[in-house]
């Protein structure tokens, strides 16, 4: 990229900032204050990883209010970043400062000792009341975990054509996402067979979005999960983020911080999953248990804009494909990785 080009797209990323604050300066002045979103993490031994976002987020109307009720998608890009907000984080009994990022993100590790599986702790912003985050902190002698995608893998999107995706993401009512036949069962199943796995939610998908997405995973029965989202706005050097960027830097990290897991990867066809997983596998193949792709149907793989064509060998890892989770199961079971007497 020349010098120019990217002297222009980091004008561009500083005027959404400077947007951005407007924004902030003008609800402010109507008496609306910050607030955390939590995101779930994930920890190991003596560390967290804290993930959320600090927000000015408007009321819902007096008719989307209640616990089952749904909400427009377009809602959950209204809320406006607060940028580089100070954060008070009380977990395990002591007091941690963090500062979210341009975009109001906080994802920093965090120094603590807690036991495995879901913890809860508070995070507080501006003198505001705290608000309760969740965290799965996974066991030292855990060897396996799962990573999953989302669109088109657990909630039928389909992306990536422009005009569906944006249907999907800010029109269409979250009670009317479709979730992928038998994935649920699927990743259930798996969490049963392994006790103490972990489960990631890995995903392309905006922050913004992080509360449907789990209203809708404990909707449809998903087992619960960490998630790692990203933000869609624009960087110094580009327009907008890299979503393929985005997973492979994650999937690397995984392998970083649990070497001795091997990790289910679960994707779908229709975007960049299996050309990611492939090179996962070829730079960590300690790190990968198997691979299971969702084969798009074909009227859902029109509406992508075609499948991913990705030519692989043998692999030295179970690699298995199918249009549902009831496939999957089938073929992970013949594999090994669910038990056979389930």
């Amino acid at each position: 990229m020349s010098s120019a080009s990217a002297s222009k797209i980091h004008w561009f990323a500083r005027l959404e900032h400077r947007f951005h604050v407007w924004r902030e300066r003008r609800a402010r002045r109507r008496g609306r204050s910050a607030t955390i979103v939590p995101f779930p993490g994930y920890g190991g031994t003596g560390w967290v990883r804290v993930v959320g976002r600090v927000l000015i987020v408007p009321p819902p109307p007096e008719k989307e209010r209640g616990e089952g009720a749904g909400v427009r998608g377009w809602r959950a890009f209204v809320g406006i970043p607060v940028s580089f907000a100070a954060v008070r984080v009380e977990l395990a009994g002591r007091t941690h400062e963090v500062v979210a990022d341009r975009g109001g993100v906080i994802d920093t590790v965090i120094e603590a000792h807690l036991e495995p599986g879901w913890q809860t702790f508070t995070m507080a912003v501006e003198g505001r009341e705290p608000v309760e985050a969740t965290v799965f902190v996974v066991a030292e002698n855990t060897r396996f975990g799962v990573v999953c995608d989302v669109d088109d893998t657990v909630m039928v999107t389909a992306l990536p054509r422009p005009f569906i995706a944006a249907w999907n993401s800010f029109v269409v009512n979250e009670h009317a996402r479709t979730p992928v036949p038998g994935m649920a069962v699927l990743l259930e199943q798996l969490r049963r067979d392994h006790p103490g796995a972990p489960v990631i939610y890995l995903s392309t998908g905006a922050w913004n979005v992080a509360p449907t997405l789990r209203r809708f995973l404990s909707r449809h029965l998903f087992p619960a999960g960490a998630m790692l989202l990203t933000d869609w706005g624009p960087t110094h050097d580009r327009w907008f983020r890299s979503g393929r960027e985005h997973k492979s830097a994650n999937l690397l990290r995984l392998a970083e911080e649990f070497p001795e897991v091997r990790w289910l990867l679960v994707g779908d066809d229709g975007q960049h999953d299996e050309a990611i997983y492939s090179a996962f596998l070829e730079q960590h193949p300690e790190s990968v248990a198997g691979v299971a792709i969702r084969r798009l149907l074909p009227a859902e793989a029109v509406l992508a804009g075609g499948r991913a064509s990705v030519k692989h060998g043998p692999e030295p890892v179970p690699w298995v494909s199918a249009e549902d989770g009831a496939g999957l199961r089938d073929q992970l079971r013949e594999a090994g990785i669910i038990d056979t007497s389930s």
